[in-house]
């Protein structure tokens, strides 16, 4: 099964997440594929087992959560910080 969920997380405050977030975890040990399209990083970071960064279209990252995190390129695009 595959599931694409597109900014799911949009608009909701963060208990609602909290409230979602065991559902997408339930899914995920049940080998279910899921592709998130997310803004919001800190709650992906937390449930992603590997995220791709897109910026304008281009990927600038790809990899585990912690490693994207440490991207120079992420940090760039996301916090404008200097590479």
């Amino acid at each position: 099964d595959l599931f694409i969920l597109d900014e799911l997380f949009s608009g909701l405050s963060l208990a609602e997440v909290a409230s979602i977030v065991p559902i997408i975890e339930k899914l995920r040990q049940e080998g279910k594929t899921i592709i998130m399209i997310e803004h919001r990083l800190r709650e992906l970071f937390r449930i992603a087992d590997r995220v791709m960064v897109l910026n304008y279209g281009m990927k600038i990252a790809e990899g585990s959560s912690e490693d994207v995190m440490e991207s120079e390129e992420v940090k760039k695009a996301y916090l404008g910080m200097e590479v």
